[in-house]
């Protein structure tokens, strides 16, 4: 073995990473761009559950059990009334609201069992179980305050039977967060075939032949992508179908709703694909922009973390993006059973269908000839 023959090829690998910029740019850029938003996503703590309290009770547990609850880590309190927690909790504005009856003092003195009635959205288990967790100790808190000291009596019951405005006591983090999984795996994979087979028409000289055809860049464009939606329609019912019937995802909403959702993210995927792909020469290139343009939608798409988590300059990129708008329609839907008369979803829609539309334009329009 000789080892400048060896040290000749080495060479030779180092000078094309030196002339080629695109890949540079993976290497030393994308996993700083990656990791600084793993920094920025995970480095602020979870906000508290928010809880709105409604204190009816004429007996003095009402008001201690308010003041544990303002002085716990768990969740963040909120005065309201009975008119205003129910359109908040459906709203989002809330987690979840306790109502504390007036007979509530009075009961558990009588009867040994405190029960005040909790309502939670159901829309995320993890905010559920903490509200729970701290109403749960605030009132054995409370119980221990307010009995005689020294007089040995038995602390109260707390009767806790949580009623969920959507979801369930059953709903697991899989299903908070494989709905929106099935658009965002219908839209990376759709944008990986896209890119590869479409940079491979351009190569091979076929979308060169078509350019010289009396065909328009607008026909060209629609051509591709509507034989690309038809295969991505195939894919997007398998993931549909296998995620609901095969792995149990939780969805309480209309199925062709979810599907129509998935087929926007596909159109939005062609078309982005389309449009990157006239940016490579090689199939290499084009996959290159995967950790320079999908992954950080991923990442601030609120899968992951929520939106409202992030910092603030954070959240205004999140909601620009499209991914943002997918995830919140899909959570919408499988989750809340929401439908087309929801302004928030319509919202969510219109925005994907925008988005698309922007695509479109900019793949016609950055169409040409030659090879990039």
């Amino acid at each position: 073995m000789s080892g400048r023959r060896t040290l000749a090829i080495t060479g030779r690998v180092l000078a094309q990473f030196r002339h080629d910029h695109r890949t540079l740019a993976l290497l030393l850029v994308a996993p700083i761009v990656i990791l600084g938003l793993f920094a920025l996503l995970f480095q602020t703590d979870a906000r508290p559950a928010v809880l709105g309290v409604i204190d009816q009770d004429s007996g003095p547990l009402g008001a201690a059990m308010v003041q544990q609850l303002d002085a716990s880590d768990l969740v963040t309190t909120h005065t309201t009334t009975l008119d205003l927690a129910g359109p908040a909790l459906d709203a989002g504005d809330l987690d979840g609201y306790l109502l504390l009856p007036a007979d509530l003092s009075a009961t558990a003195l009588a009867s040994g069992r405190i029960a005040p009635e909790l309502h939670l959205r159901g829309t995320d288990p993890a905010a559920g179980a903490a509200i729970s967790r701290a109403v749960t100790t605030a009132a054995l808190a409370a119980a221990a305050g307010l009995a005689p000291s020294g007089g040995g009596a038995r602390l109260p019951q707390v009767d806790l039977a949580p009623i969920y405005l959507f979801g369930g006591a059953d709903l697991k983090v899989l299903d908070l967060l494989g709905g929106p999984f099935i658009g965002l795996i219908v839209f990376f994979l759709v944008y990986v075939v896209t890119s590869v087979s479409f940079l491979r028409e351009r190569t091979l000289g076929t979308l060169e032949r078509l350019m010289a055809s009396p065909l328009q860049r607008s026909e060209i464009v629609l051509g591709y992508a509507l034989g690309f939606t038809l295969v991505a329609l195939v894919q997007a019912a398998e993931v549909l179908v296998f995620s609901l019937w095969i792995i149990g995802l939780h969805n309480a909403g209309n199925v062709l709703l979810v599907f129509g959702i998935e087929v926007l993210l596909a159109i939005a995927a062609i078309n982005l694909g389309i449009f990157l792909s006239t940016f490579a020469r090689t199939e290499f290139q084009a996959v290159q922009f995967i950790p320079l343009v999908i992954v950080p939608q991923i990442l601030l798409s609120g899968v992951l973390v929520p939106v409202a988590n992030e910092p603030g300059w954070l959240q205004v990129v999140s909601n620009v993006l499209p991914l943002t708008y997918a995830v919140d329609a899909l959570r919408a839907v499988m989750l809340e059973g929401r439908t087309l008369a929801s302004g928030d979803l319509l919202l969510d829609l219109g925005v994907l269908a925008g988005f698309c539309a922007v695509v479109i334009v900019a793949a016609a329009a950055t169409l040409r000839r030659e090879v990039a």
